[in-house]
């Protein structure tokens, strides 16, 4: 009997030893779940941000953002903007944002606005709208229309005058209409600028320059995507292009989590590091909060079956130390 006893005895702890190791084990991931072969895909942990540049200047604008926002692991596309027709460039985007897998921050300084609100709709993948010193348009409204809603712009001072006055109009042939805008070199510095960059830098920009269409400021946009996607918005005080005041009301228009600096409209030039965060803010709070990925719960899940299952072991060493 008592050889009998010792030996249920051995088998009740071993099997009380076992308990915690087979529930730990159960509650855990699989090793497949683990290295991710039989496990379903998951999200990138960074989406990708897309920047787009708006008008008289290009995609090297963006540059020291890039720079920032790869440092930090994030995937970046700084695209071109063909600054031709407000559709077209819509069109050429939205193609550009279908070619990418997962999600995406989509970010654009000035006209560039206009065209990520068109661009976007329809887009499940584009988490987040941010707009630094951009356009957001409604339905029906252009560029230019916005621009004059309130004053602040210096792109003219003579609202008659068939050229706004800041600008330089070249004919591109047929329409009388059909033509280039450049900003005037002598203009550059104070409206794109506000005076805020030493003047060899300011020289340097305004002769690299990219023109826009006069039809893409006058176009009215098709869509509003700001209406069913969360947006930031950068607001410059001094902005001397779209105007601060026109920048504060598309943004309370949209619902935009604003940000306002003392700075241009070309705050890509005076103020990137303020760019950044707010972009990297619209990423962080585009990403599903850790509960939401199932690994808090799965955490709960095991450290509570591991401590059921060493009480149940250790219950079960009390009785056979009784026995």
């Amino acid at each position: 009997m008592k050889r009998t006893r010792h030996s249920a005895t051995r088998r009740t702890l071993s099997l009380a030893l076992l308990l915690p190791a087979t529930a730990l084990i159960a509650a855990g991931p699989s090793p497949a779940s683990e290295n991710g072969e039989a496990a379903e895909p998951q999200r990138s942990a960074k989406p990708t941000v897309v920047l787009v540049h708006g008008y008289w200047a290009d995609s090297s604008g963006w540059n020291e953002v890039v720079e920032s926002l790869q440092a930090q692991g994030y995937p970046v596309v700084a695209t071109a903007n063909p600054l031709r027709s407000l559709s077209g460039d819509s069109e050429y985007l939205a193609a550009r944002l279908e070619a990418i897998e997962g999600p995406i921050v989509l970010a654009a300084h000035s006209y560039g606005g206009a065209v990520i609100t068109n661009a976007a709709a329809g887009n499940p993948n584009v988490e987040s709208l941010v707009y630094i010193a951009g356009f957001a348009p409604a339905e029906g409204e252009s560029a230019f229309e916005l621009a004059a809603k309130y004053p602040g712009s210096r792109v003219t001072d003579d609202p008659t005058a068939p050229v706004p006055t800041a600008l330089d109009a070249v004919p591109l042939g047929g329409d009388a209409a059909n033509v280039d805008l450049y900003l005037k070199p002598d203009k550059f510095s104070d409206v794109f600028l506000s005076d805020r960059l030493e003047k060899s830098r300011a020289r340097v920009l305004a002769a690299s320059q990219r023109p826009a269409t006069a039809l893409s400021g006058s176009e009215p946009g098709r869509a509003a995507a700001w209406k069913t996607i969360p947006s930031w918005a950068l607001v410059p005080t001094d902005d001397r292009t779209i105007g601060t005041d026109n920048l504060r009301f598309m943004a309370e228009r949209a619902g935009s989590t604003t940000v306002e600096i003392d700075a241009p409209h070309a705050v890509l030039e005076t103020d990137p590091d303020e760019v950044t965060d707010l972009i990297l803010r619209a990423a962080h709070d585009a990403r599903p909060a850790l509960a939401a990925t199932g690994a808090a719960t799965q955490s709960a899940v095991l450290g509570g079956t591991a401590v059921l299952a060493v009480a149940a072991g250790a219950a079960l060493m009390i009785r056979a130390r009784r026995a």
